[in-house]
């Protein structure tokens, strides 16, 4: 008998760590997150993260069309102005209830972040002015006609104005009245200020080596499948591979190239694939007489040429690129945004390579024996970013340029590139509003404040037609006409080789048999979409 109890305690012991484990889930991320504070940092890594514990009013499903988030519904009351209806009921977890004073707080907190290596501001700057007429009702209103609002706000996550010591907050476009002292972004980072209403709760962030999540019993959706999540962020693929396959982790983003046959060979694991909104591409600085990095020029600025932008877009293969380095697991670029998106020219092609016309247009431009240039890169930001920057520097040295490359970690990256300190190089976009002005206002319109345009054009390209056709698409309210005229736009400025794309990342997720994860266009990683496999 004794030994029939012994035997009966362990078999309940082990169930009890199998229903456990059944309970967490383990994801194994590419990129890591730069913060938990939901309005420090406008990337995707960290948007996807905090969505997990923030809401926002607005939503995107896996295809980016729009739904509803913590706004059950939204109208326009005429044409510079905005009602959002807040679903009743909704609590932070620190147990109050969520109200219009809590939308107002936030947005004037999101594009006053200290240190923010990539401002919101660009997501709320058509809001002059704000009011709650009702604890559940929030009033937008805009200078002129502005039908993008809803999809610019889905990553204005909102914050609790009463657990960060706000009072009754008054919105004030150049300053807000009663907001107290903003949080820190290292509050977050903490767990004091991480209350959100989202369907998760942080439990421990330790930068590099995990953050880790509980469920949120009082989430206002849908129940997600797991109690504790925890993301581990290993951006080196070799070992995030590994960590699939020993069972470490139950999931990973961006299975590498070289691994996906082996993977997918694995009868216990499974991965699934789609084509995403995020363009890789390369940028040029306009602004500065001797950009850093360039030499052998006469003391002359040769991107401001156009011959010289046609010239690095005509020695690229593109297709080489997706083939050998992206193992054909991408899509060649024509344009900022894949076609089918909202606002892209269905008919765009990729330019051909054509080494000997990228000669000619050197010569002709004054380089016939090329300058010498560095072409700087992240080295764990994208898939495979180094080895295209490799690639993309020895096409660039067939035709008589001088390349050398500069590859780093994403963080020093980003702070060098928005300190200006490099003349030429390799990023990614992905649009977070699923259309067309995303990357053209970020990227390529003239840098202004007071536009909230061009916050990602370090390099200040400026084209004042690409302006003009912006405005004007942002303020058409039929989405036929606005689509065309953002498909104008993009073929202008790719006419001009404002940037050069050169193509569209495909992301793939891979994870062990008896789950399910549907292909996301914004490239996220959710543990709430994770669901067991039927």
């Amino acid at each position: 008998m004794r030994i029939l109890r012994h035997i009966a305690a362990v078999a309940a012991a082990v169930g009890l760590v199998a229903g456990a484990s059944a309970q967490e889930l383990k994801i194994g991320l590419s990129a890591e997150p730069s913060a938990m504070d939901p309005h420090f940092h406008n990337l995707a890594p960290n948007h996807a993260l905090t969505k997990h514990m923030f809401d926002a009013l607005t939503d995107q499903d896996e295809s980016q069309r729009l739904k509803p988030g913590l706004a059950a519904s939204w109208r326009t009351v005429d044409d510079t102005t905005w009602e959002f209806k807040l679903r009743p009921g909704v609590k932070f977890t620190d147990g109050s209830e969520l109200t219009a004073n809590d939308v107002i707080y936030t947005f004037c907190r999101a594009p006053r972040v200290e240190n923010s290596p990539s401002s919101l501001a660009l997501n709320v700057r058509a809001v002059v002015d704000m009011a709650a007429p009702d604890p559940l009702t929030v009033i937008m209103k805009t200078e002129a006609p502005y039908p993008l609002l809803p999809s610019d706000i889905v990553n204005v996550r909102i914050l609790s104005a009463k657990a960060n010591g706000a009072g009754t907050v008054t919105f004030g476009r150049q300053e807000c009245q009663g907001v107290g002292t903003y949080p820190k972004t290292e509050a977050f980072n903490a767990g004091p200020a991480a209350i959100g209403t989202g369907p998760y709760k942080l439990v421990r962030y330790v930068k590099g080596d995990r953050i880790i999540l509980e469920r949120n019993e009082s989430y206002w959706g849908e129940k997600p499948a797991w109690q504790r999540v925890i993301f581990r962020p290993i951006t080196s693929a070799g070992p995030r591979v590994a960590a699939l396959l020993s069972g470490d982790v139950d999931l990973i983003e961006n299975v590498p190239i070289q691994d996906l046959a082996r993977v997918r060979a694995n009868a216990g694991f499974k991965v699934v694939q789609g084509l995403s909104n995020r363009v890789i591409y390369l940028h040029f600085d306009y602004i500065d007489d001797a950009p850093p990095g360039v030499a052998d020029t006469g003391a002359k600025n040769p991107f401001r040429d156009k011959r010289v932008r046609e010239a690095i877009s005509k020695a690229i293969d593109r297709d080489a690129i997706v083939a050998r380095i992206m193992g054909g697991v991408a899509v060649a670029a024509g344009e900022m945004l894949p076609p089918g998106m909202f606002g892209a020219n269905h008919d765009a092609k990729a330019p051909k390579a054509d080494p000997d016309g990228a000669k000619k247009l050197l010569a002709s431009a004054g380089y016939p024996n090329g300058f010498a240039l560095v072409l700087a890169t992240p080295n764990d930001r994208y898939i495979n970013d180094a080895l295209i920057a490799q690639a993309v520097a020895q096409m660039l040295t067939r035709v008589g340029l001088k390349v050398s490359l500069d590859a780093m970690t994403q963080s020093t990256f980003f702070a060098k590139r928005n300190r200006r300190e490099f003349g030429f190089w390799l990023a990614g976009w992905g649009s977070d509003s699923g259309e067309m002005s995303s990357p053209l206002r970020s990227l390529l319109a003239t840098p202004s404040k007071d536009k909230g345009r061009g916050f990602s054009n370090s390099g200040g390209y400026s084209n004042p037609a690409l302006d003009a056709l912006i405005d004007k698409a942002l303020a058409t309210i039929d989405d036929e006409q606005r689509g065309e005229i953002l498909a104008e736009a993009s073929r202008l400025v790719m006419a001009d080789y404002g940037a050069i794309p050169l193509h569209f990342e495909m992301t793939t997720w891979g994870f062990r048999q008896g789950l399910d994860y549907k292909p996301r266009a914004d490239q996220y990683t959710l543990a709430t979409k994770v669901v067991p496999a039927k």
